[in-house]
C-alpha cells in the first residue's frame, strides 16, 4: 500500500512547511515589541550580551513550542518575561555550576520602605553598573532589581513575571539594591585594550577590502552561519550567499576587538569614532573559521554593548 505521508517536496509537505514559517513570522511580529526589553534583561542576567541573546532566542523558540498546548495567549509581556527568567537561570546555573538560593529567599529582610535608597539613585546605579556585578547577586535579587530599576517595572509586574509574592519582591529588591551598591563600588577596573589573533585581524582586512574569494578561502569546508533571528545555513556553498549580500550593502566597516571578554568584529556605518551598530562573532578552528554569528537583525544588542577595540 502506498504511504499517504507526504515527502519533501511533495505539495503536501511544502504547504506544511509554508504554514509553519508563515506561523512564524506571525510569532516574531507579535513579539517584536518586547524583544530588546527582553534582551536588556537577560543580558544582565547572564553577564554578557551575546549569551543575553542566546537566552532571548531559547525563550522565544521556548514560547512559541508552548503556544500549541495553550488554548489562549495569556498576557504576552508577563509570560515572556517568566519563561526567559528561567532560561536565564538555567544558563547561569549551567555555565557556573553554582546552586542558586530559593526564588523566595531574603524574605528575613524587614519590608521597611524608608530603607529604601531614592529611586533615581537606585535607577541610575543600575543602569550603569557593570554587567558582572549582577551575577554575583542571587537569581531573585537580580530579577527584580533588573526589572525594577532597569526596565522600571511595578512591584506587582515582577511578581507576576516571576511568580513571588509582593513581599518576596520587596525583600529581594532591598537586598540586591544594597548588594549591587556595594558590589559596584568594589568592581575590578576594566580590562585594557588587547591584541586579537592574527587570523581575525586577516578576516577584518580581507571583508573591508570586499575580496570576497580571500574571505572564502578563510572557511571551514563544515562552516555554519547563524544569521541571528533570520535563518541559518551550513556549509561553504550554503555560506556563500551569506557574503554576496554583503557584497551589495553599502555603509559597513569592521574592526576587529574584545566583547565581554570575547573576539568580535564591531561593524561600524563607516570608519570613524561612532559606536558599532551590530557585532559578528566568528568561531575559528585552527585558523579556519567553523562558525559565524551575525547579529545585523538584532541591533539592540549594541545599546547593551561595552566594545573595546583592539
Amino acid at each position: 500500500m502506498a504511504s499517504s505521508t507526504a515527502e519533501p517536496g511533495r505539495p503536501g509537505a511544502d504547504a506544511i512547511l509554508g504554514t509553519l514559517e508563515e506561523a512564524r513570522r506571525q510569532f516574531l511580529a507579535l513579539v517584536d515589541d518586547v524583544r530588546p526589553e527582553l534582551h536588556r534583561y537577560c543580558t544582565r542576567m547572564t553577564g554578557s550580551v551575546a549569551d543575553g541573546e542566546d537566552v532571548v532566542q531559547d525563550s522565544l523558540a521556548r514560547a512559541y513550542y508552548q503556544l500549541s498546548e495553550l488554548k489562549e495567549l495569556p498576557p504576552l509581556r508577563p509570560w515572556l518575561f517568566r519563561i526567559a527568567h528561567n532560561r536565564a537561570i538555567d544558563r547561569w546555573r549551567h555555565d557556573s555550576q553554582r546552586i542558586a538560593e530559593p526564588l523566595d529567599a531574603a524574605l528575613d529582610i524587614a519590608d521597611d520602605a524608608a530603607r529604601e535608597p531614592d529611586q533615581a539613585l537606585a535607577r541610575h546605579q543600575a543602569v550603569h553598573a557593570a554587567l558582572s556585578c549582577f551575577l554575583q547577586l542571587a537569581p531573585a535579587q537580580r530579577g527584580c532589581v533588573i526589572l525594577k530599576d532597569v526596565l522600571d517595572h511595578s512591584l506587582e509586574e515582577i511578581a507576576s513575571e516571576l511568580e513571588l509574592s509582593l513581599p518576596a519582591v520587596k525583600a529581594a529588591l532591598h537586598r540586591g539594591r544594597t548588594l549591587l551598591r556595594q558590589f559596584s563600588e568594589t568592581s575590578a577596573p576594566p580590562v585594557p585594550a588587547r591584541a586579537v589573533q592574527p587570523a581575525l585581524l586577516r578576516y577584518a582586512r580581507l571583508f573591508n577590502a570586499h575580496d570576497w574569494d580571500g574571505v572564502r578561502a578563510m572557511l571551514a569546508d563544515d562552516v555554519r552561519l547563524d544569521l541571528v533571528s533570520r535563518r541559518k545555513a551550513a556549509g561553504r556553498r550554503d555560506v556563500a550567499l551569506y557574503f554576496t549580500n554583503y557584497a551589495g550593502i553599502a555603509g559597513w566597516h569592521l574592526v576587529p576587538g574584545w566583547l565581554d571578554g570575547r573576539e568580535v568584529l564591531g561593524v561600524y556605518p563607516a570608519p570613524g569614532p561612532e559606536d558599532p551598530g551590530y557585532f559578528v562573532e566568528l568561531v575559528w578552528r585552527e585558523e579556519r573559521v567553523v562558525g559565524i554569528r551575525d547579529f545585523r537583525h538584532v541591533p539592540y544588542i549594541a545599546q547593551e554593548a561595552r566594545f573595546t577595540p583592539a
